[in-house]
């Protein structure tokens, strides 16, 4: 009888699901450390850090809604909206559409609304 050849790719298969696994269970209990390192986290008041070279990674959850230059999709344009306007906006939402209380708060707020508000 011959070998069944799938076996060997059930078995690299289940290695690798499982290295996969183990390697993120890591990463949980490194999560502190790991930011630590990187200069991110918690700030002394409890609060996340976000700069203003942030704004433009944390802008790229408004792409889908409000198209991948902030000028309109779904949602209406947004690119240079008063920076105060944007805040508001991601801190209490605006009732009756996706933009809900609490999508983003303090600094990533601010970082957000600053990114936003220089673009023309």
């Amino acid at each position: 009888m011959k070998n069944n050849p799938i076996i060997p790719y059930i078995l690299i298969m289940a290695f690798g699901i499982g290295l996969i696994f183990f390697m993120s269970l890591e990463g949980v209990g490194n999560q502190e450390e790991i930011a630590a390192e990187h200069g991110e986290g918690a700030t002394e008041e409890g609060g996340e850090t976000a700069g203003a070279a942030d704004g433009e990674a944390l802008a790229s959850s408004c792409i889908g809604c409000h198209g991948g230059d902030l000028t309109g999709g779904m949602g209406p344009k947004i690119a240079g909206l008063d920076a105060e306007h944007i805040v508001d906006v991601l801190t209490n939402g605006i009732e009756g559409t996706p933009m809900t209380p609490g999508l983003k708060t303090g600094a990533e707020a601010e970082a957000i609304a600053e990114y936003i508000s220089s673009l023309k």
